[in-house]
């Protein structure tokens, strides 16, 4: 067995440096998210808008779900250095992901009923009072937005210091590398502003179309119709955190470079099989590895491998075994 300090992948488990900048713009927009809450859940039950109404509960989600993002951004920091989690504490901010798109879905289900109910039962709206609140909400939701976009990490692209000789196309990753979302945390965030100022927008639809053509159904289906955008958002980033929670990472790109790289080396004799591999994220843009080769190769050797692997810097922890073929078919363990 190897020494653990031959290898530059056991000297810390801290994968990802945060996003700082990302936790503070958080921290003010759900300040200003939840101000905004207040007055549009006042304005809503005030002039009788649903569309109003809804739209103030739903950012009252907002805020909730984007104190909690803010939240995972101080707690993953605080711990990054505790030996207890394995690998890192990145997986604290996904988890705050999964939990506001949770959010999401909860609040698209109370806009339905909430609709529903008013056009089983319409009220009378006082419509300039309204579309002025929700003209406010949209201006608020905007400018939340351009503050968290100013947070996105545009160096975190996918570069990896070589020439790989081919494209990464995977559909399943092409929006995560979209606009820097490789933080998930943050893409909550700015996904639950997004969904707020699509539902502003719909509101004042409705309102402009009761207000001039007398189209108070509108207001409830609209209701609707943010209920459903919301949902699919929320379903979209709920499918994208599960998928790193629970480290189902076998069908991303890296997988079949660390098969290439191995398969691919030009300083081996033979080429090793590869009998167990395991790739998992453990950081935005970092992968732990787990390979088991067998090889008859004298040249194929766990420090070996590492170095061919260590072109490769997402993979920010990489454990080898080497299995030698004997004379007699019988294998043989040399180290990790």
């Amino acid at each position: 067995m190897r020494s653990a300090e031959l290898s530059p992948w056991t000297h810390t488990h801290v994968f990802d440096e945060g996003n700082l900048a990302a936790e503070k713009r958080t921290r003010l927009v759900m300040v200003i998210t939840a101000l905004m809450m207040v007055v549009e859940i006042t304005a809503g039950w005030w002039f009788n808008s649903m569309a109003l109404l809804a739209d103030g509960w739903h950012m009252s989600s907002h805020a909730v779900a984007i104190g909690l993002s803010a939240l995972a951004y101080a707690t993953a920091r605080r711990y990054a250095h505790d030996h207890r989690f394995a690998f890192g504490t990145w997986k604290i901010e996904v988890l705050a992901g999964f939990a506001s798109a949770i959010f999401l879905l909860g609040v698209a289900v109370m806009m339905v009923v909430g609709s529903v109910e008013r056009i089983f039962s319409p009220q009378p709206i006082q419509f300039v009072e309204a579309i002025v609140v929700a003209v406010l909400g949209l201006a608020v939701n905007v400018a939340c937005a351009l503050i968290l976009n100013g947070a996105h990490d545009h160096g975190h692209g996918h570069s990896h210091g070589h020439d790989h000789g081919h494209h990464h196309e995977h559909h399943d990753h092409a929006e995560e590398r979209h606009h820097g979302h490789h933080d998930l945390n943050l893409r909550a965030a700015y996904l639950h502003v997004i969904a707020d100022a699509a539902t502003s927008v719909l509101a004042i639809i409705a309102l402009l179309g009761g207000m001039f053509y007398g189209w108070d159904w509108l207001d409830p289906v609209m209701g609707i119709v943010g209920a459903v955008l919301v949902a699919r958002w929320a379903v979209g980033l709920i499918r994208d955190t599960s998928r790193v929670l629970l480290d189902r990472e076998m069908d991303h790109p890296v997988v079949e470079e660390v098969r290439q790289a191995i398969a691919e080396h030009a300083a081996w004799a033979t080429t090793p099989q590869i009998v167990d591999l395991h790739v998992w994220r453990v950081g935005r843009e970092k992968f732990a590895v787990i390979v088991s080769l067998t090889t008859a190769d004298d040249q194929v050797t766990p420090e070996a491998v590492r170095r061919v692997l260590g072109q490769h810097e997402e993979l920010a922890h990489v454990s080898v075994e080497v299995n030698r073929l004997v004379g007699d078919g019988s294998l043989a363990a040399i180290g990790r």
